[in-house]
């Protein structure tokens, strides 16, 4: 039964990107099923000034993801991380300034599209940038040869400030947007977003490390595999379920250049983020692991805690979802160059590293 499970994992890991794009497709021709999944709820949990957290299968499919994230982060790590509170504390401020510029941008230089069109852009770029770091950072990082405690520390910083930095966020956004989205942001950013990511993000997060500590390294090795392919099936779930009520609605009657204009958007979003990684981390004379820790921080957010907040939170603007799917794909695939390019990098500057360690310098023995 082991064999069965990890071979399945090692099957659908070669091929998320694939499968997710699998599940968007599954969404455009079989929305039905997504939309049911998406109206189950176990109820609302109260929150301050009157908000209400609405417990929904794609929150708790979302706070599955999470505690999955925190159970397999090695937490250990954690002692060094006073090493590089220079790189955490500015790679948390640009992660966070960087989409609110860009999204000014947007709003200043789309004044040709549509007005509902540029709403629905700015308002999901708002989502997009103020989600924490994605969990599948890490991973991303650490298989180009980047600094495992620092792409951990980014995800878990920005993880426990997303309560405080997520409102800013949309609510400096929302200065931008117009009608009733100016109206949404500023009501989700004083209301529903802080409720939701503790809810959903932090505290299973928490929870997730949690069981990491009290459970065996043992225990530990034999559920890890499990915990793993239901993580896949999860995010695919997810994905799909999210997905449905917004890319029926596009691809019915598609308007092809505002899907040009949006996957323009949000690439040039995802490259700037990356890039912009690569730069503060030359600025700081960072190290090459640092610098691929930094840039997959940067350039990878949780667009599925993105996509969540957007279905609960904006259902009468569907729209929202395009540009945090298009960014979800377009995310993996620039992670993917980052990937192959820094398997360019001279053994010699990895040995060098700080962050290499036994376990780097074992890979690169081996010639992986």
């Amino acid at each position: 039964m082991n064999q069965i499970v990890q071979k399945t994992l090692e099957w659908m890991q070669r091929r998320l990107l694939w499968l997710l794009l699998c599940s968007y497709a599954l969404a455009w021709l079989v929305s039905g099923p997504g939309l049911r999944l998406r109206g189950l709820s176990a109820g609302s949990l109260p929150w301050v000034r009157g908000g209400r957290v609405e417990v929904s299968l794609p929150l708790i499919l979302l706070a599955f993801l999470l505690a999955n994230a925190g159970f397999g982060a090695r937490v250990q790590q954690l002692r060094h991380l006073t090493r590089y509170l220079g790189l955490l504390g500015i790679g948390l401020a640009a992660s966070t300034v960087l989409p609110i510029l860009f999204a000014l941008a947007v709003s200043l230089l789309a004044v040709p599209m549509h007005d509902d069109e540029l709403q629905n852009i700015l308002v999901g770029l708002a989502l997009i940038g103020s989600m924490p770091v994605s969990g599948s950072s890490t991973a991303w990082s650490q298989n180009a040869g980047g600094n495992p405690v620092l792409s951990l520390g980014l995800v878990l910083l920005s993880t426990l400030c997303s309560p405080l930095i997520t409102p800013v966020g949309l609510h400096l956004v929302g200065y931008m947007a117009r009608g009733d989205y100016a109206e949404d942001l500023d009501e989700l950013a004083f209301q529903g977003s802080s409720g939701f990511l503790i809810v959903a993000v932090v505290m299973p997060s928490l929870v997730g490390m949690l069981l990491q500590r009290v459970l065996g390294s043992r225990t530990r090795e034999v559920v890890s595999p499990t915990l793993k392919l239901l993580n896949l099936v999860d995010l695919l779930v997810l994905n799909y379920s999210n997905a449905s009520s917004a890319l029926p609605q596009a691809f019915s009657h598609p308007d092809w250049d505002l899907l040009l204009i949006i996957a323009s958007i949000t690439t040039t979003l995802c490259v700037l983020s990356f890039g912009l990684g690569g730069f503060l981390a030359r600025c700081m004379r960072a190290d090459a692991a640092d610098r691929l820790a930094l840039m997959f921080g940067l350039g990878m957010t949780n667009n599925g805690t993105g996509l969540v907040l957007a279905s609960v939170a904006l259902p009468d603007h569907p729209g929202v979802m395009l540009p945090i799917i298009f960014y979800n794909l377009v995310q993996q695939i620039v992670a993917g160059v980052v990937d192959v390019r820094s398997r360019r990098v001279p053994p010699q500057q990895v040995l060098r590293s700080r962050s290499s360690g036994p376990a780097l310098v074992s890979r690169w023995r081996r010639g992986s």
